[in-house]
């Protein structure tokens, strides 16, 4: 990524003090959303890191992982799954249960959602302590599909979440400190 790209993405990403809840600094990327430059370039760099890898299904995060994860999947041509809040998917479902940094948290897949050996990108917006991604590969695993990679915008590096991540490629494009 050039040192131009990298200004505009995270001059697009706000943050907001004390959100959820007080002492979080929160990263918002509506604003880079709602920037079409900066959306565009975003998707356009992981789209770079995984073009070739044959990827057939990217797993999108709720919820901006969504947004996200079902742009990256339409310029690899592949399939998108979204990973969803419990109690959201209508068809029989597999879940995990995860750690947050401030709580735990469910999310499902439908049952026929992957097939063993199929080649997964996982997409979300953020990683701060690796929960979240933590639970998503575990679903995933439960399909026995194959992980070929971790995409984030960004990256809260003093939480060290990429160590919990089990040695799957990984790429972030913002990386904040301090947080």
């Amino acid at each position: 990524m050039t040192p131009a790209t990298l200004k505009i993405l995270e001059r697009s990403i706000r943050s907001i003090p004390d959100f959820p809840k007080p002492g979080i600094l929160f990263r918002d990327i509506t604003t880079l959303l709602k920037d079409k430059k900066a959306f565009r370039l975003a998707v356009d760099e992981i789209v770079k890191k995984y073009k070739g890898k044959k990827i057939e299904k990217v797993v999108g995060v709720e919820s901006r992982g969504f947004i996200l994860g079902a742009a990256v999947a339409y310029k690899l041509k592949a399939g998108f799954i979204p990973a969803r809040k419990k109690g959201k998917l209508p068809c029989k479902a597999r879940s995990v249960t995860y750690s947050l940094e401030y709580g735990t948290d469910t999310l499902e897949m439908h049952e026929d959602a992957l097939k063993a050996g199929e080649r997964v990108l996982i997409v979300d917006d953020l990683i701060a302590t690796g929960g979240t991604v933590g639970g998503v590969i575990e679903l995933v695993e439960q399909f026995k599909a194959r992980i070929i990679g971790l995409a984030f915008v960004i990256e809260l590096v003093d939480l060290h979440g990429k160590d919990k991540l089990k040695g799957y490629p990984f790429t972030s494009l913002i990386k904040f400190e301090g947080e």
